[in-house]
Parts: structure tokens; sequence; C-alpha cells
């Protein structure tokens, strides 16, 4: 097992369970009969032999492995524990729906079997049914999870006898089970591992490549380590799970991008950013300094030539709370944005890691100590943008209609907001500490009021 996912392992034992998920929401064929979803389960129950090598794999730990986490494979799956049934009640809608999805997700997996559940869920208006999956950290990260339930789909309406998403198929690797984006745990292992390595760091900081490092000493967009202001976020997480999401359409993100001239990404940390300030200053809780996210970016990469990669690395960035004009704070969040990807750009991964470490570790690191160092975090919580599928999905002539990421919190990081792309439209999912944010459903229409403002402030309303 990887030494950073062997450390959230034992982790986990003293503090919050550490399993992402997602919720898609789908409707099924015109021609489908009343147990569609019934049938789907019990289809489903009867595919034990073929369930992907990388989600038969439990976490063990014992005196043959000098104590350390080490995967084991399993034969014989029950897939009668891993694959589970629900109904809302009559009439419900998408709060009970979300009221579910926040109870699942704060039900630790079970360490003695595969670390991975689906939930069906029917009962949703107009014949509509959810899937709810969680897996933990250490099986499959964010993005690779999203990767494994879009490979088990098609943009053909029309095709049938399709296997569930658990089953073999084109599957990322047990080696390949993190994806390429990185998420809040997986920058805390790039940040270690940056920290412990020196291989091109000198060539590439000390001989000359610290431009964008420099930009940001002196201007608004920087944040120094311990920077953030201290809020309800970065306290005690409780035991309870709290979720909300909702969606738009990409093109009222776009004629926002075009009118500013900004990025996606920007446009997408601003919503979340004027939400955020609404919602705190509703609680009388607005902090005079800037709320700050995580965001991880990509570059196009340039040390490599010009057939390289993406390079992806991390953005502490200044949200703007503390101001009140909509563009203002978007273009602040813009330049902070920029920062980074220069410092990306020029020194690589690897070293602009080094850069952000020593906001990335404490916070995520500080709430496993047994006792509290009285530290300013360093950022209030992450804002991930993750590329979803580009073109509708079906399964088994279900049209995938929506989609909403699930993340991790923890002591200490108590909002996580992940955002996934999904055709012609963007779904935001807010997960919480429930008896942090127990009104977290407010947060929806304050994404929306959000959105309207900026469309108004750039001139596109």
């Amino acid at each position: 097992m990887d030494p950073i996912d062997a450390v959230l392992m034992t982790a986990e034992l003293l503090a919050n369970p550490m399993h992402v998920g997602v919720v898609l929401i789908l409707n099924p064929p015109e021609d489908a009969g009343s147990r569609f979803v019934d049938d789907a389960y019990r289809d489903a129950l009867g595919r034990a032999d073929e369930v992907d090598p990388v989600l038969r794999r439990r976490a063990h730990r014992g005196v043959d492995t000098g104590g350390w986490w080490a995967w084991r494979d399993m034969d014989d799956i029950d897939l009668s524990y891993h694959v589970r049934r629900a109904s809302l009640p009559p009439g419900a809608g998408r709060d009970a729906l979300w009221q579910l999805v926040g109870e699942l997700h704060a039900e630790p997996l079970d360490r003695s079997r595969p670390m991975w559940e689906a939930h069906l869920v029917d009962g949703l208006p107009d014949g509509r049914f959810a899937l709810y999956t969680k897996v933990h950290h250490a099986v499959l990260d964010g993005i690779a999870g999203l990767r494994m339930i879009e490979e088990s789909m098609s943009p053909d309406p029309d095709r049938r006898s399709m296997s569930p998403f658990f089953a073999t198929g084109r599957r990322p690797r047990p080696d390949a089970a993190h994806g390429g984006l990185p998420t809040p745990l997986g920058l805390a292992r790039s940040a270690l591992g940056a920290l412990t390595s020196g291989v091109g760091l000198v060539r590439r900081t000390v001989g000359g490549q610290v431009g964008a490092t420099v930009q940001g000493v002196t201007s608004d967009t920087t944040i120094l380590p311990f920077g953030a202001p201290r809020t309800r976020l970065n306290g005690p997480l409780g035991t309870g799970r709290a979720f909300a999401a909702a969606g738009w359409p990409k093109s009222r993100l776009r004629a926002i991008e075009r009118a500013a001239g900004v990025t996606g990404n920007d446009v997408v940390t601003a919503m979340v950013a004027g939400a955020l300030r609404s919602w705190f200053g509703e609680h009388d809780e607005l902090p005079g300094d800037s709320l700050v996210a995580i965001c991880p970016v990509s570059v196009r990469g340039r040390q490599d030539g010009a057939t390289a990669g993406n390079a992806f690395g991390t953005a502490v960035c200044t949200l703007g709370t503390d101001r009140t004009d909509p563009a203002d704070r978007l273009r602040l969040i813009h330049r902070s944005m920029q920062v980074a990807k220069d410092r990306v750009a020029a020194l690589g991964p690897v070293p602009s890691l080094v850069v952000t470490a020593p906001s990335i570790l404490p916070t995520i690191l500080a709430p496993m100590l047994p006792f509290d160092p009285g530290l300013r975090p360093g950022y209030n919580l992450p804002i991930s943008n993750v590329p979803g599928p580009r073109t509708e999905l079906y399964w088994n002539g279900a049209h995938l209609e929506e989609m909403y990421p699930v993340s991790i919190v923890y002591d200490g990081m108590a909002l996580n907001v992940t955002v996934c792309s999904y055709a012609d439209r963007i779904g935001f999912g807010y997960v919480a500490g429930g008896e942090v944010i127990p009104d977290i459903a407010t947060l929806i229409p304050l994404t929306e009021r959000s959105l309207s403002e900026l469309e108004t402030a750039v001139g596109v309303a």
C-alpha cells in the first residue's frame, strides 16, 4: 500500500472516514417497466465473479505485514453487502435524497471487506432513481472512481446488457488508482513527496525559474502559511454529514468567462466565494480577512517539450469574501489562480508544491495530532473542479441526467466543495459536517444568487 495511504488508514481510526463518493441521477428508458430498478439490483447481485480486481482488495495489517497496512485479494465477494437497495418515502424529492446521502456518507466503510459500497435508490419524482457509491480514498480517488463509472456507460441509448460499474472491464489498474487531478489528500501525498525529494528542485528553483513565486510575494493574492482566518469550518467536525447539490448550464458560466476574460475555474470559484460570503454574513460570522481555498490547477507542461502533458499543481487562493463587489472578487480570484499557474508552469509541479506545502500540510495533518496546536489554518476549504464526461451517457437505456461528487471532510476541514462537469451542465456538490453546517441546503440558492450577481456585475444578465 502507498505509504501515505497507509498513514491515512491509521489516522482514520482516530479521526474521520476517508471515503469519496458520487451521486448519479438517472431516468429509466421509456420502455422500462415498473421493476426496472429491482431488475437492475437483482442482476448486479449475480455478478460476484466479475468484480474488478481493484474492488476485490481489502486492507490488512498484522504480524505478517510487520504492522504495516497492505492489500489482500479476496476470492469471495458478498455483493449483497456491497450493493444495497433503498427507496425514498412517497412524495419525497431531492432534499430527502440529499439527507439519505449525508447519512450514508457518515458511515465508515468496513475494513474487513473491500472498502466500497453502492446504493440504488428509487422514489424520485417522475420515476427517476439514483445511484450513490462510495469508496475509500486508499482504494480509488474520486477522479479514478468517476472514470470507472464513466467507462461502464455508453453514449448509445439503445445499448443493453451492460454490466454495472464494479464489473471487470477497462478499469484503472491497482497501481493507477489515483487520478491525475489532485485532491486535498492527493496534494498532501505529493507535498510530502516534494519535501522529501530533491530531484530537480535545485535546478529548477535556483536556476532562475522563480519569477512566478516572486510575482506573488507582495501582491494581494499572496497567502502566507497559516494565513487563513479561523472559522467554524476549521474546528471539530462531529460524526454527522450533510450534503446538498445542484447543477447549472455551462452556457451561463461561459458567458461570464467571455465577458470578464477569466477561466471557467475562476467563475466556479467565484460562485462558491459569493455563496460563502452570503452564508457567513447571514450567520453573523463573516471574518474580516478573506476566506482561503485550496484549488487544484493544471497548465500545459512547458518543461519537457511541446508534446508534454498537463502539469498539475495547487493554488492557495484568496476568495475575496472581504470584498462586496462580485466583479472585483472575480478579478482577485483570477489573479490568484494565474499566479499559481505561472508558478507550476515555471517551476514544475514538484517544486511548486514545496512553495505551498507549508499551507497544505498543517491544515490536513494538524487535526490528526492528539492536541490542538492553536495555529491559524493554511486554508479554510478545498474547491475542486473535476472534468467529467463530455457527452450524454446511458446505462442500459437509462439516461444519466445529473452527476454530483461527494468528497471528504474531516476535523479542521469541515466543508468540501467539488464541482463536476457533465455534457452541457456542471454540478456542484457541497458536503460538510452535519453539526457544523446543518443548513447546508441553503448554500444551493446562495450559489444561484452568487451566479446571478456575477452575471449582473459583468453585464451578461
